[in-house]
């Protein structure tokens, strides 16, 4: 078998072109050997890294069998791929990856009598759980990546979920598979023997005292074969004894699928529990309740506690009925049996989504670990052993083993997940990058290997073997019973072809890491990167894959993340396919131009700088610093595009105005047709973008030309940001108003000032630092005197928080100044707390700043609209103007498919009167050249109740 990998190695080095050829000339669909394609798909969510030739995005079941055909001639591994999100390892390859995702993920037919679905691969969970919805029915598991993932990926994991305790597994759920093995030719695999390969029912009939005694007995067995689902005396299901076989047997094509009754009510008691160890031991007894879920986390996994009861450790105990009575009655009866230190029982949606929100989110969470009790900091985290499962009783007994396998070996990791079905989820802190470290993760695999099979348990819980415990399964299953995996494996894939390396005759646990060819010296950046120890590799390394950013629809009615993938569907359009092109161009292997490279430069064109995923994302990656990193050392030394010129330097050019008094000329100009298509393309700015007007008089003008000596209340200082300085200064004044009401004393800070922000979001970051010092030291005495610093604009206040401190990371000054940055809700509520403002009393839409949501959160603002009377809750996502991103030529289609999403359909659909918000300048642009509407800055709306008081 070596020498079979070694000899497609070499074919796969010299022979792409014409693979490629031959592949372009046997499909329909997408075939792409770019290194665009191949440097996405080196990576799923596993350790693990391998560059595919080439990817194939097959149209159809002939497809998926012309690719076999082509990979068989010329001894070319094939790996098929739903979302990616595979942990083990078994989503990457170096022949050829289908992505089932882009064409193969149509529901066929649905049966809502039968309760059966009929779903290609690439269908994503929660589409066939939408579309089965008005039925009353759902799909029974749920992983917590239910918004991204693929029906294939799941039969081939054999996934499961959180409510795997009601429903049980995927191969619990599976009536029929549509399947190419590596021979060719379609198999319909269900109950019997039918579709098998020759040769398979003697094997399995020769074999049944080893397949009656060789396997655990356990609802959560993910490991090896399930080839127990063949005996006879259970009735063969080779449908079931297919699914968690990794794609190694064959590629599904088509899948019938068994439907549940959707409770129509459901109650959330979250239970509290002293430590972990006594949350697992008393999930076991609540089963016999008949709970919906049963899962468990400890407290060091969660990030603040808000909604949860005291305890050091919860159980989320679903429960559901016909009606929201008998689902709370349920679920007091398990408050009753349950002996908790603590309960809470929730009821409403939206309060079981915000606590299922912080369990869905722990596989990224977990990967970066809080500072621990003696001081000890936090640091990164990685699957590895990730879910293994032993008997639910013996669950509480495994976790008090595990935690001292952990402290022997001086390893951290924060475990979690179904204590129902003993099945729990892990990421510890291995050092996977120098040659100590990987021996280590060697050692501690091998030895936890052994305590979960002490323990009786199975090495895989839920996301299967892969490449990270497949080398183990001696240690479970014995040697004999392997090499009948071997052997069967043989049956189904003569060749070989289907996903080498991964459950059987396995590549080494320790081989193929994913960090292996990065950089081990700091790579010289420009921000400061500090909670990442200023290593920008570090930063790039926060991506793991989970892939939360891949979603067709935000996760919460406030998530931002990732518009510009919801748009394209396109993975180099995601913030990991971003993330992943980044990691390659530091490896250098696959993009090998460096900071220089055009693929890298391509994904990050349609990032919007939304800073989205600085929040939304469960490891905290923040594109937008990354792309501002990438242009600032892509352009260094060469031209930029126009847009760099023309809207990074708006604070000059406006300054310019400002100061020679020409606001009305340039308006003039800007309304000759020819002259403002000419300064459009010269500037690089869509031709189908209007430009804002500029305002004839400037805030700080309006200021200095009378405005007199406010209240003698705490002073702030009022930042006249280039957006409402220059283009809204309406807004400005509307602040000065408000604040004057409540008692505040404002003052402007010395001129000159300026947050660097469109030096920030074009990568200028040179020019940028020079900008931020010159505040720094013009701000220094107002800061020292702790006044604080009211900014109007949420992308100017976002980047005086972030920007300015990770820029100017040796300056304290910075640093305080980042501090004292207050929005206008936030410093009317801290300065007047007992102010009351006007009522208002009408409806509101329009959409959260996406900066405000990503880094200065909108609590303030939400307390201040309730007290004005302003009801109704603002939409999430991104207006798709952002900035300069909108304005750019090429950019266009996105932005305005960006605005469609969410705000432009709020605001139509609004109530009569409504009050149409959008505190940031460009949203109130996007706005009013798509939808004509005006939308106004929570100040305007305030100060015009107060003039009508």
């Amino acid at each position: 078998m070596s020498d079979r990998k070694s000899k497609r190695r070499g074919d796969l080095d010299g022979g792409t072109e014409g693979l490629g050829h031959a592949l372009r000339a046997a499909v329909r669909g997408d075939v792409d050997l770019s290194v665009t394609a191949r440097a996405l798909h080196t990576m799923d969510a596993s350790n693990y890294r391998r560059v595919p030739a080439a990817i194939v995005a097959p149209r159809d079941a002939d497809d998926v069998a012309a690719v076999l055909a082509v990979c068989r001639e010329r001894e070319v591994p094939v790996v098929a791929r739903g979302a990616g999100t595979s942990i083990a390892g078994q989503a990457t390859g170096i022949g050829v990856v289908l992505d089932c995702t882009r064409h193969l993920r149509r529901i066929v037919s649905l049966d809502p009598e039968a309760r059966t679905a009929v779903v290609q691969p690439g269908v994503v969970l929660d589409d066939l759980r939408a579309a089965v919805a008005p039925h009353g029915l759902t799909f029974g598991p749920d992983p917590s990546t239910h918004n991204r993932c693929t029906l294939g990926g799941m039969v081939g994991n054999n996934s499961c979920g959180s409510h795997s305790v009601a429903w049980g597994t995927t191969a619990d759920n599976v009536r029929e598979l549509s399947v190419i093995g590596g021979r060719g030719g379609t198999q319909r695999l269900g109950q019997g023997w039918q579709g098998a390969p020759h040769g398979l029912r003697e094997l399995v009939d020769g074999h049944l005292k080893l397949l009656r005694t060789g396997y655990p007995d356990l609802p959560r067995r993910i490991s090896g074969y399930a080839l127990d689902a063949l005996l006879p005396e259970r009735g063969p299901d080779l449908a079931r004894a297919f699914c968690g076989s990794e794609g190694t047997l064959g590629i599904l094509t088509e899948a019938t699928v068994r439907l549940v009754e959707a409770p129509r009510a459901r109650a959330l008691a979250v239970l509290g529990y002293a430590d972990e160890s006594a949350a697992a031991e008393a999930a076991p007894g609540l089963l016999p309740y008949g709970p919906l879920t049963v899962e468990g986390m400890a407290a060091d996994l969660v990030r603040g506690a808000a909604g949860l009861p005291r305890g050091g450790a919860w159980l989320f105990v679903e429960t559901g009925g016909a009606s929201p009575a008998e689902a709370r009655a349920r679920a007091a009866e398990l408050l009753r049996a349950a002996d908790a230190l603590d309960a809470v029982v929730v009821e409403d949606p939206a309060g079981q989504r915000a606590l299922w929100r912080v369990r869905e989110d722990a596989s990224g969470t977990a990967t970066r670990l809080p500072d621990g009790p003696d001081g000890t900091p936090g640091g990164e985290a990685w699957p590895g052993w990730e879910d293994c499962a032993v008997p639910p009783a013996r669950l509480g007994a495994y976790l008090r083993d595990f935690r001292a396998l952990l402290a022997e070996h001086g390893l951290r990791g924060t475990p979690y997940g179904h204590f129902g079905d003993g099945c729990i989820h892990v990421r510890v802190d291995f050092d996977l990058i120098t040659p100590e470290g990987v021996a280590r993760f060697r050692r501690f695999s091998e030895e936890v290997a052994d305590v979960v099979v002490a323990h009786g348990g199975s090495l895989s819980g839920e996301h299967g073997d892969g490449q990270a415990r497949a080398e183990l399964l001696p240690k479970m299953y014995g040697p004999e019973l392997v090499r009948l995996f071997e052997r069967v494996k043989d049956l189904w894939d003569p060749e070989g072809l289907l996903n080498p390396g991964m459950l059987v005759r396995p590549s080494p646990l320790d081989a193929d890491l994913r960090f292996a060819p990065l950089p081990r010296e700091p790579v010289d950046v420009a921000f400061g990167y500090p909670q990442d120890g200023g290593d920008f590799s570090a930063a790039v390394r926060r991506c793991v894959g989970v892939a939360k950013c891949r979603t067709a629809a935000p996760g919460s009615a406030t998530d931002v993340m990732c518009p510009s993938f919801r748009v394209t569907g396109e993975e180099e359009h995601s913030t990991r396919g971003r993330a992943h092109l980044l990691h390659e161009m530091l490896a250098g292997e696959v993009v090998t131009d460096g900071w220089r490279s055009t693929e890298v430069r391509d994904a990050l064109d349609l990032c919007l700088s939304c800073k989205g995923c600085r929040t939304d994302c469960p490891v905290g990656v923040d594109m937008a610093t990354y792309k501002a990193e990438f242009l600032h050392h892509h352009y260094a030394g060469r031209r930029r595009p126009a847009a760099h010129y023309a809207m990074g330097w708006l604070p000059r050019w406006l300054r310019a105005v400002a100061a020679t008094r020409t606001a009305r000329v340039v308006n003039a100009l800007a309304r000759v047709g020819p002259l403002a298509a000419l300064g459009k393309r010269l500037g690089g700015i869509d031709a189908r973008r209007g430009v804002p007007e500029l305002a004839p008089r400037t805030f700080r003008r309006w200021w200095r030309a009378g405005h007199g000596a406010g209240p003698g209340g705490p002073r702030a200082v009022l930042w006249p940001d280039t957006f409402t300085d220059h283009l809204s200064p309406e807004v400005g004044r509307a602040a000065v108003r408000v604040m004057e009401a409540a008692g505040i004393a404002v003052e402007l800070p010395p001129p000159g000032v300026c947050c660097g922000l469109t030096y920030v979001s074009t990568g200028q970051l040179d020019r940028a630092r020079a900008v931020l010092r010159g505040t720094v030291e013009r701000m220094a005495p107002l800061v020292a005197a702790g006044v604080p610093v009211v900014v109007l604009e949420p992308s100017c206040a976002a980047a005086l928080r972030t920007d300015l401190a990770e820029l100017l990371g040796d300056d304290p000054r910075a640093h305080r100044l980042a501090g004292s940055v207050r929005t206008f809700a936030q410093a009317v509520e801290e300065l007047a707390p007992q102010w009351r403002p006007p009522r208002v009393d009408r409806p509101v839409t329009g959409q959260t700043h996406c900066h405000q949501h990503a880094v200065l959160g909108d609590a303030a603002e939400r307390r201040l609209r309730a007290r004005a009377g302003l009801e109704g809750a603002l939409t999430g996502g991104c207006c798709g103007l952002a900035g300069n991103f909108g304005f750019e030529r090429g950019h266009h289609e996105v932005s305005v498919a960006c605005a469609e999403e969410a705000l432009l359909p709020a605001v139509r659909d609004a109530p009569a009167g409504a009050v149409v918000l959008a505190d940031g300048f460009s949203c109130r642009t996007q706005l009013g050249q798509l939808a004509g509407v005006r939308a106004r800055h929570l100040a305007e709306v305030l100060a015009e109740a107060l003039d009508e008081r």
